[in-house]
């Protein structure tokens, strides 16, 4: 296996839950299952889209593979170092190859610190260069993601959305990152910003060889950007697969519904809309079976009994995994 379809990350069973409290004495009285056995692999250099709906676990996924929450069970491996086996103090050590690019710049950037201020913090932290080589490498940092010398001694609120958000990759690039979490990182802004940052995003990762966990609640976003998507429904993968194959070829109901509410920028082409019935169910109570069963139009009787596990498509295609009992 060569280094480019190699993973470097793998993400095997990754589970967590958060204890509901209640009562006079705050007993745990239940478990609401954020992220739920859950397993992909990114390789290197490569983009990883996340996608599905608001609440259904993107963003604790992201989190719990950084260990900013510690997961249930499971097993993250970068690199070939298992971040979920790591003490506090190696784990710090390992975070120089893993960052994230939060969603809302503005309050991920603390409004009391200038951009130099930023950006030097992490080199400080982790005893990285001199004073005057950390001072070079945030100009460098500043001119990789479109930004001038200028900007150095301004605060977040001197800033546009799309300028801060680059303050936040910029900050993200500062210790020499392996892989990098993009939590909804264009969400927030507007399209004709989305469209430079998403490009900055794409330029990084061919001259830097970086993975990306990106994830995003926008279809049409992921396809442009990634090369593998997975599609998570309250807690769960229910389909993975390289992102040209996914959108054309979507087998799981549930990505199906979703595709259909992409516009299709061609007035003479029309897209048949899937409209899914009822609301997304409770992760505290979800459905028996299959998680989806009570949205699906085509729920049998099967998925009430049994939970499907993602099964690989079988006719000599590009791999794709699906979790549907059609399959």
């Amino acid at each position: 296996m060569n280094r480019e379809t190699a993973p470097l990350l793998r993400v095997e069973g990754l589970s967590k839950h958060f204890p509901v409290r209640g009562g006079f004495f705050r007993r745990v009285t239940g478990w609401l299952k954020a992220v739920d056995d859950v397993s992909f692999q990114i390789a290197h250099g490569q983009t990883f889209g996340l996608v599905g709906e608001s609440g259904c676990g993107k963003s604790t996924l992201g989190r719990a593979i950084l260990r900013l929450h510690e997961p249930t069970a499971g097993r993250v491996i970068l690199d070939g170092t298992e971040i979920t086996a790591l003490p506090r103090r190696a784990l710090t050590a390992a975070r120089r190859r893993m960052q994230i690019i939060f969603q809302d710049p503005y309050a991920s950037l603390s409004p009391r610190r200038t951009v130099l201020q930023t950006l030097l913090e992490p080199m400080e932290v982790h005893r990285i260069g001199t004073p005057r080589t950390r001072r070079e490498k945030v100009l460098e940092l500043l001119h990789i993601v479109g930004m001038g010398p200028e900007v150095l001694h301004r605060y977040p609120h001197e800033f546009s959305g799309g300028q801060r958000q680059r303050i936040g990759i910029a900050r993200a690039l500062t210790l020499d990152p392996r892989f990098i979490v993009a939590d909804e990182a264009v969400s927030a802004l507007d399209v004709s910003v989305q469209s430079q940052v998403l490009n900055l995003i794409a330029r990084l990762q061919r001259e830097l060889g970086i993975s990306f966990l990106f994830i995003s609640h926008d279809l049409a976003v992921v396809q442009h950007i990634s090369h593998q998507v997975g599609v998570m429904y309250l807690g769960r993968l229910v389909e993975i697969a390289p992102a040209e194959d996914l959108y054309r070829d979507p087998l799981h109901p549930y990505t199906r519904a979703l595709l259909s509410a992409i516009p299709v920028p061609d007035p003479k082409r029309r897209r048949k809309r899937i409209v899914l019935q009822g609301d997304v169910p409770s992760p505290l109570a979800p459905p028996s079976g299959c998680p989806f069963r009570t949205r699906c139009p085509e729920a049998m009787p099967l998925c009430a009994e049994r939970a499907p596990r993602l099964t690989q498509r079988h006719d000599g295609r590009a791999p794709h995994r699906v979790a549907c009992h059609l399959y």
